[in-house]
């Protein structure tokens, strides 16, 4: 079982596993933020306002949100594998939806089946990761899991404009479609739970014989913590909920802005076309793409401290949030990629928190702490998504038929002001070793 040629062909076999995976990965980034450069398209084509594209952005967020938790016990109960692939069949029936709706009612329930689909990805993913590759291997794999969403990210800006233009937002919608029908189709064929199943030594097994220790033919009793009980331990802590708001306006801001508003701002204000601004945001993308993995080396390396890593983050992207509002307006295309490169490479510090609120519980409920945890960015999404359109809308039209630059920044402003709300929450937060 542990010879050098079954070792070895289990270590190239994860790789295969890990690619599938981030393809599907890959696709959760790209639907989550895409309404950005297809907002303008879909009010027109529908006759709708903020209001409405608010819900069509917020629907997505609770979707996300409300199935964090069950995919986390689904995927202990049925297994990652399976997960992931019927989950991203949800997806594809939500995008091809999209992609045929004949009124705006049809797009709001695609988009509520892509929200259910997409959100059953992350947490198998991370469980899958967990059981394929060491522990001292986790935190890098993860982190470049996270690198690879955020590339999709970055192809729902600039490169889906252009696939919008040229074949039509309802043209691409069914083309995305039909490639989650073929990932979700490889995903089930090529991946696998655990490596026994294919015959491999499991990863206990190759680091207890890497360092040296007997390995046991023995099964290991399974912890007997019953989920209700799991969530209660998390709930019941006191230190978990100022990360969890924490999050809620980290992360639901980044979505309010590049997931939905900056789009629509920046054709409505500045009067810049599809192209122009969708170009603009890609620079969102590359920040957190590097911001991501730099900020887990500087927490691990060089202040060995994620909470000091955390307020430093939450700090800088609260005054870009500020200059934001304060510069609603600026004309000046490379002011915006200098303000959106630093937006997202200091959004993508939100990394950190996943260790920090690990290290608050047991290692036998990660699981649910990590999935609990992961409710509060996307429920942040969905209601900051809706309560800027709310806001946007409340302003009124300018002369053009666009939304004013009033209500734009109002929108930016209660969104800098929960960003000091996080700030004050992550300096009480609670840490312990890494």
């Amino acid at each position: 079982m542990l010879s050098k040629d079954n070792i070895g062909k289990m270590m190239k076999y994860r790789w295969v596993i890990f690619a599938v995976l981030a393809l599907v990965y890959f696709f959760v980034y790209f639907h989550r933020v895409s309404p950005a450069v297809m907002a303008g398209d879909l009010m027109t084509t529908f006759g709708v306002g903020a209001t409405s594209m608010g819900l069509l952005g917020s629907v997505y967020f609770y979707a996300y949100a409300l199935m964090q938790i069950p995919s986390g016990i689904m995927s202990d109960k049925f297994g990652p594998r399976r997960v992931v692939a019927v989950f991203t069949l949800v997806t594809a029936a939500g995008a091809i939806l999209t992609g045929i709706a004949s009124d705006f009612n049809m797009v709001i329930m695609g988009r509520l089946l892509i929200g259910i689909g997409a959100a059953a990805v992350y947490i198998p993913i991370m469980k899958m990761l967990s059981i394929w590759f060491r522990k001292n291997e986790f935190a890098t794999q993860s982190g470049m899991m996270l690198a690879v969403g955020n590339i999709g990210a970055l192809s729902a800006a600039a490169p889906l404009a252009y696939l919008n233009t040229a074949l039509g937002w309802q043209t691409v919608f069914t083309g995305l479609g039909v490639v989650s029908i073929a990932l979700a189709i490889l995903s089930y064929i090529v991946v696998r739970d655990k490596p026994s199943e294919m015959g491999f030594a499991n990863i206990e097994d190759i680091e207890a014989h890497e360092n040296g220790e007997t390995v046991s033919t023995e099964a290991k009793p399974a912890e007997n913590i019953s989920i209700m009980d799991s969530i209660k331990m998390v709930l019941g802590k006191k230190s978990f909920w100022p990360l969890a708001i924490w999050f809620f306006f980290y992360y639901g801001s980044l979505m309010a802005y590049q997931g939905l508003w900056a789009g629509p701002y920046l054709k409505d204000i500045l009067g810049w076309d599809k192209a122009t601004y969708a170009g603009l945001l890609t620079f969102i993308g590359i920040g957190l793409i590097i911001g991501c993995p730099v900020s887990g080396y500087i927490a691990d390396k060089v202040l060995k401290s994620r909470k000091k890593t955390l307020i430093i983050g939450t700090i800088m992207y609260t005054l870009l949030w500020f200059a934001v509002w304060y510069f609603n307006g600026m004309d000046n295309p490379l002011f915006y990629k200098i303000l959106y490169l630093l937006f997202g490479f200091f959004a993508g510090f939100f990394v950190v928190c996943y260790g920090q609120v690990k290290s608050l519980f047991p290692i036998s409920i990660t699981g649910t702490s990590t999935s609990l945890l992961n409710f509060f960015p996307f429920f942040g999404g969905a209601v900051l998504q809706q309560v800027c359109g709310l806001v946007i809308a409340s302003y009124g039209l300018n002369a053009l038929g666009g939304y004013t630059s009033a209500g734009y920044q109002m929108a930016w402003l209660l969104l800098a002001v929960g960003m000091v709300i996080a700030t004050i929450c992550v300096y009480f937060s609670e840490e312990k070793g890494l």
